[in-house]
Parts: C-alpha cells; structure tokens; sequence
C-alpha cells in the first residue's frame, strides 16, 4: 500500500491582524485608471448628476462598482470589498449612496449612457496612445465584432423572455475591439435586448456598430482601417447595405445564410476555380477550400461586395446540413475588401471565432446575469460591465508582457488581484508589500513599474 501524502497543515486562525490588505494586487486597476485618466473623465461627465453637498463623488462611485465587478463581483454589494481597504481604493460610498446612483443613472436615461459613453471614448483615445496604438492590427486595422450574449434571468426582470435556446432572460448585442493574436480585446458597445430579440433584426445592429464606431478615435475613419465583422446574423441586405454607405472608410466581413441561391452556385463551381484554405499561420493544412461566387447570386446585394464560400470535410461524426454539398460543409462570407487574396479573406473571416472568447470574458465579468429589477437600471449596470471589461484589457496592454497579456479574467484575479500585501506606514510613504514566496509576485511588481513609467494624463 502507497504511503498517504500529509495532510494538510492546522493553524490557528487569529482575526487580531493589522495593516494586512486584501486584494493587493488590484492596485494593478488602480493605476490602470489613474495612469489613463478614466477617473478624471468620468468624474467630469457625471459631474451633472453630483449634488451640492454630497460626499462622494458620482464618478468615483461608478468606478469603484466597476472595479468591484473587474475584481469578480456581480452585484451592487459587492463593493463592499473595496470599502474594506480604504487604504488601496479611497472612500467608498456606502450600499444606499450605490443603489441610490444607479437610480438616479437609470431615471435620466439616454442622457446619462451618453455621459459614460463619451467618457469612455475619451480614456480609450489616451489609451491607445499610451499603448502606441497597440489596439490595431499588424496591418493598422481595428477590428470590431458583432456578436449577441444569451444573459440567463432567474427572476421575474423587466424585458426579461424566452430566448431562441428555449432559456429565459436578455439578449444583448455586443460589439468587442479584436486584439488580434497578441492581446485580448476591448467592449466597445453594448445594446441590452430583450430575450426574444431577432438575431438578424437590422436596426439593431445598426445601432450597436454606429455606438462601436464612436468609440474609435477619428483616425481610423478615413482609408479603410475600420473592419466590421459578424455572423451570419448580419448577413442581410440593409445592414450590408448600411455598412457599404461607409465603404469609403469602413471594410466589412460579414456571415452570409447558405440560401438555396448560393447552394446551386456552389455546385456548378469549376474544380480550378477552388483555392486551398490557410489556416492563421498561413500554412495549408488540406481538407478545406474556398472559392468566389459571381453571377446572379450578388443580384440586388451593394456594388463591390465579394461572396466567398468554403467547403471542407466535416468531422468525423459530423451531421451535414441540407445546405451542404457532396459531403462537403459549406459556410459562406461577403466583404469589400478586393486587394486581398480569397484564402486571406476567408481565414480573416474566420478569426472572428475570437469574440467567443470575449463573450466568455464579459460572463465572467458581471454578464452571468443582469442583477437589477428594471431595464433601466440593468442598462446602466451593463455600462459598469463594459466599464470593468475596459480596464482588464488596458492593464495587460499597458503592464503585462508577452503570455501574460492573454490571460482572460479568472486567471487576472486567480494570479495578481488576490494577491496579499502588508501595508507599511514610513513617515508619509505608504508601502504595499506582497508575498516574495507568491510566485507571480514579479509579474504585479513589474506591471507597477511599467505604469508608473507612463506619463500622467494632462
């Protein structure tokens, strides 16, 4: 019989300590804000909704509700986790001062979203600027995808219904800034929905890319260094249509439905006319190919648009759809971009499969469900998801290095915010000191140097 490991040690737990600070590693958001003024200008643009004598300022308490949900909180209260380390986080106003915002927020409605909005377009300029726009790809363009979130509700909410997956709840749109390989991603809109909202409806996602673009600095609105790219759930002809207006400085990648149309075009497709896919590395892995489809099938579809289509084996144990082709899987996409060849397009198309990994990050970021009663007032809370989704995306593009800016929320908190430090009074220097033995002790004291070396907003 194997020897038993030990088990595990008994202390005895004392609840005497002093200047013992929990969740350290947090001051990593921390400086993140002040590093990029987000406090300044949301102070600034809720300003309007601060009373005379009040105590706490509207724009640092959003913030802290923020930082809490950054932190793994997903209800108002939890930002009573940062009100016990006034040390790290300042003042934090008191549960009653919080619902009381949140109320009055919701209660002015599109007039306070705007407010927040502004302010977040304004820190993200800096950002980028910081980041030596670290947000654009390789070849200067900023990706945006539309995807829709399925928000479970287990309670009666306002606009709460049954969605297409048989659940109940909300069915926000959302639109996220692609990193690309190197980085994770930024939210840049959100538009909450009821559950039973269309995944096609077009003024909705209208709606959602006009709020996305805005958040873009003007720069990228000239030259073709904005690319739109969605599901299947975009391919129809207003929103095509809409996105094609802006053709002059907006490229898009859109999903297209396999319509009988297309199906019978895919089969009479010459055998030279397919092209091998690449894959992200730009090898050839063999099994999947890509072709153009030109004719009637671009019929009543914006002058300019490209349909290219893919075919590959399915695998194995795979069930085939009725749209597929001689054993073949068929997906289809339309774009603008023409100075590209098709397997280019095709696997740029595809990486649009990275804003699963967003959506994974906002549920994990305060969208496993909306906590507030009226529409209103979850509105607002989605803003404070955004809000806390921008801060964990700006800290590893400013601080972190290499792997460690891939790291999705869980492992951020996991690994840096739940750090623990001692708190160290020397005349009027505050120290923080963590854990030399914690082994990502290095990346927290290394991300600190990095901001630190950035210059103060103006």
């Amino acid at each position: 019989m194997s020897e038993l490991t030990a088990s595990y040690p008994r202390v005895r737990v004392q609840g005497d300590g002093r200047q013992v600070v929990s969740q350290a590693g947090s001051v990593l958001l921390v400086e993140t804000i002040r590093k990029t003024g987000l406090d300044q200008v949301i102070s600034a643009a809720l300003s309007p909704w601060r009373k005379p004598r009040a105590v706490h300022d509207p724009g640092k308490t959003l913030l802290d509700v923020a930082l809490a949900v950054a932190s793994g909180g997903d209800c108002l209260a939890d930002v009573g986790m940062l009100r016990a380390e006034p040390a790290v986080f300042g003042p934090v106003a008191s549960d009653p001062t919080v619902s009381r915002l949140i109320d009055t927020l919701a209660t002015s409605g599109e007039r306070a979203l705007q407010a927040i909005r502004s302010a977040r377009a304004q820190a993200r300029r800096h950002v980028w600027q910081l980041a030596d726009r670290a947000a654009p790809d390789a070849d200067g363009t900023v990706t945006v995808d539309l995807d829709g979130v399925l928000v479970i509700a287990h309670s009666d909410k306002e606009d709460a219904a049954p969605t297409w997956k048989r659940t109940y709840g909300h069915h926000p749109l959302m639109a996220f800034v692609d990193h690309g390989p190197g980085g994770t991603g930024e939210p840049v809109s959100a538009l909450l929905r009821p559950g039973n909202a269309g995944s096609n409806t077009v003024t909705d996602h209208i709606t959602t890319a006009r709020l996305a673009l805005a958040q873009l600095p003007k720069c990228y609105r000239r030259g073709r260094q904005t690319l739109v790219r969605t599901d299947s759930a975009g391919g129809t002809h207003d929103f095509v249509a809409w996105l094609a207006r802006r053709g002059r400085w907006l490229s898009y990648s859109v999903g297209m439905v396999i319509t009988d149309a297309i199906h019978q075009h895919v089969l009479k497709v010459p055998a030279p006319a397919w092209t091998p896919a690449i894959e992200a590395d730009g090898e050839i892995r063999g099994g999947a190919w890509v072709a153009e489809l030109t004719g009637d099938v671009l019929h009543g579809w914006p002058k300019g648009m490209w349909l290219i289509v893919r075919k590959e084996r399915p695998h194995p144990g795979a069930q085939l759809r009725l749209t597929d082709a001689d054993g073949m899987r068929l997906t289809c996409f339309a774009t603008n971009t023409a100075d590209r060849p098709i397997a280019q397009l095709e696997v740029r198309h595809r990486l649009r499969a990275r804003a699963e990994d967003r959506i994974r990050a906002a549920r994990a970021t305060g969208l496993r469900n909306l906590p507030l009663k009226r529409t209103a007032q979850n509105q607002v809370w989605l803003k404070i998801v955004q809000i806390a989704l921008d801060l964990l995306a700006w800290m590893p593009m400013l601080a972190l290095t290499v792997k460690a800016r891939l790291w999705e929320p869980r492992r951020l908190r996991l690994r840096l915010f739940t750090a623990a430090g001692q708190l160290v009074t020397t005349g009027r220097r505050r120290i923080l000191r963590l854990a030399p033995h914690w082994p990502w002790t290095g990346h927290i004291t290394a991300a600190l140097e990095r901001l630190a070396l950035l210059p103060n907003p103006g």
